[in-house]
């Protein structure tokens, strides 16, 4: 489970500031789509990684900042991406589609 979680925080360590992903799309890139709850979970860890790992900018696949309660106060996660140019309005990214970060896109580009 290690080696997933390390994946993931790879991939989240790449999502640039101002845009953000979802736990699904994470899954599916390391070729496990019905992962996006083991995603979650690893975000839940991310904290204590001893690289940063920004997980601020994985929420779940509608926008919602579903994450929130594992920052140690429910408003730095918006905070943190409304910092980098993202509007949040009862908890969801405004203009989802335009801050969202496909890594089965981005990374194929690469």
């Amino acid at each position: 489970m290690s080696d997933f979680y390390d994946k993931v925080y790879d991939v989240v360590r790449l999502i640039p500031p101002g845009k953000v992903t979802s736990y699904g799309a994470i899954a599916a890139y390391l070729g496990s789509a019905q992962s996006s709850r083991m995603v979650g979970w690893a975000m839940n860890n991310a904290h204590v990684q001893e690289k940063y790992v920004p997980a601020h900018r994985v929420v779940n696949r509608n926008g919602l900042l579903t994450g929130k309660h594992h920052f140690g106060s429910l408003t730095i996660m918006q905070e943190l991406l409304e910092a980098e140019g993202i509007t949040i309005v009862d908890d969801q990214i405004v203009c989802f589609q335009k801050h969202f970060w496909n890594p089965m896109i981005e990374l194929d580009m690469e």
